[in-house]
């Protein structure tokens, strides 16, 4: 027993500040000389939920809205909205208007499409995605893209959305009416919405066979693809659309520079001029090359280097850019897809890998799947009822950890270099970024325990700095606030983001 009260006191202040001088720290030195890429945006797609999500009543669907795209916050400084600033809108093959007879099973994703299977358009075909491009715009979203999955049923081999026989089921004599319902589409969203795509992807995940009817889809051999960008190219010229062609859209990170010749080295076979796929040439292919990281995210050291080798890669070309535009759980050696997850458990999981594609591969662009998902699948930002009519409206820890990037790494943004030093600098992921007259931080914290760490720069002072964290108690929230760059502490379990200020 203690003799007296004064000893115990002084027991536990002499643990406690053990334990202070315990946690770790670690010393994140930026290098402001060597920027490396300049961040181009932050987005999310409107496939599969938006179709029937932008129909529900005005309270539910402005409150998704407002959860991807507001700047603003609450009173006491709760962010209303993660911010992104790149909207992709699904151009849909007719599935939707087939009906069962799609054979497509499941009818949230079967897609709309404003050209009717009796030839004739019908611009009101499409209320609720064209809501969610209207709402988009009105917060400032500014780039828009539209995406193809598969060609419009009457112009697909079998008639169907998907491939029957595993091959492209695009009827190339129907080559010019596929790529005039582009451009028409095109023209006529701008007409309904004052939107003009500034990008239009052909084609998505050529290298899958898309042979079971889960979803709308169509594979492509670089030739074909490289067919269909020409011919559409051309289109887009004679309507004098500034609309730009964006290509790649890999299903797999190593199709970009390896996998064969027919379907991989896309990087080679679209921009390099010796190769007869060349599409660099073309005035209005934009000199992007996307792919999507799906099955490359583990064990560690695997998912390193393929995006080593990726950024290796694109830097052969003069002036092309990467786009990581499509991601969501599907599953890997650490993380199932099955089961929707509001948690962190995700929230953590992407976080890294958003670091890892911005940091190693030097992506310009990171785009996610399912902005709005009904699904119980680790798919979605937001997640609702699978009602087509109303429900309730799920946000997630990972839209929130999503928020860390893309509510405050604006496009101009250049990423500065990061070394680390200290026994937990192992541990942390961590990515800064020159925005303004701003430093942004963002440190993934996936261990259990808090980390302090102090911020160096080589060229300006900071004096401030601000922390916003996502974890299981907060949802972007800006907890703390320092008068120095030194000390910082980094909760346990966390995506924090760090301000900091002149």
């Amino acid at each position: 027993m203690f003799k007296s009260f004064k000893a115990l006191t002084l027991l536990l202040l002499t643990v406690f500040y053990t334990t202070a001088q315990e946690k770790p720290t670690v010393k994140v030195t930026i290098d402001e000389f060597h920027p490396v890429q300049t961040i181009e945006s932050f987005g999310a797609s409107d496939a599969w939920g938006c179709q029937f999500a932008g129909k529900w009543p005005d309270e539910k669907r402005n409150r998704m809205a407002e959860l991807l795209f507001s700047n603003e916050s609450t009173k006491d400084g709760q962010p209303l909205g993660i911010g992104l600033n790149f909207w992709r809108f699904s151009i849909g093959a007719g599935s939707a208007e087939q009906g069962p007879a799609s054979t497509i099973r499941d009818e949230w994703k079967r897609q709309a499409s404003f050209l009717g299977l009796d030839g004739k358009y019908n611009w009101t075909a499409m209320p609720g995605q064209v809501w969610f491009l209207q709402a988009a715009k009105k917060y400032g979203v500014k780039d828009f893209l539209g995406f193809v999955n598969s060609p419009h049923v009457s112009f697909t081999l079998n008639e169907r959305a998907y491939s029957s026989a595993g091959e492209c089921n695009l009827d190339f004599s129907k080559l010019d009416l596929f790529t005039d319902d582009i451009v028409n589409t095109v023209k006529g969203v701008k007409k309904l919405t004052g939107i003009e795509f500034k990008y239009l992807s052909p084609v998505n995940e050529p290298q899958w066979k898309w042979a079971d009817p889960k979803q709308e889809g169509c594979p492509y051999t670089n030739e074909e693809l490289a067919r269909l960008a020409r011919n559409l190219s051309e289109k887009l010229i004679a309507s004098k659309l500034l609309t730009k062609i964006q290509v790649g859209d890999a299903g797999q990170l190593d199709y970009l520079y390896g996998q064969g010749k027919s379907k991989g080295h896309q990087v080679n076979a679209f921009f390099h001029p010796d190769s007869k796929e060349y599409l660099g040439g073309l005035a209005n292919v934009d000199r992007s090359i996307s792919g999507h990281s799906y099955f490359t995210t583990s064990p560690e050291k695997k998912a390193v280097d393929i995006r080593k080798k990726v950024a290796e890669e694109v830097a052969k070309i003069k002036d092309l850019r990467y786009w990581m535009s499509e991601y969501c759980v599907l599953g890997d050696d650490s993380l199932k897809g099955p089961g929707r997850d509001l948690g962190m458990e995700t929230a953590l999981f992407i976080a890294k890998l958003i670091h890892h594609d911005l940091s190693i591969s030097n992506a310009t662009s990171w785009q996610w799947w399912l902005a709005i998902s009904p699904g119980d699948y680790k798919d979605g930002l937001i997640y609702i009822d699978r009602n087509k009519e109303d429900g309730k409206v799920y946000d997630s820890k990972l839209l929130w950890a999503m928020g860390n990037y893309s509510r405050f790494i604006k496009p101009g943004s250049r990423r500065l270099p990061v070394t680390m030093t200290g026994s937990d600098g192992n541990r942390l992921h961590i990515s800064s970024y020159q925005t303004g007259s701003k430093l942004v931080t963002v440190v993934v914290n996936r261990t259990k325990e808090d980390v302090n760490i102090d911020l160096l720069t080589n060229k300006s002072r900071y004096n401030a700095a601000e922390i916003h964290v996502t974890s299981e108690q907060y949802s972007l929230f800006p907890v703390q606030k320092y008068n120095r760059q030194t000390g910082i502490t980094i909760p346990a379990q966390s995506v924090t983001t760090i301000i900091s200020q002149r």
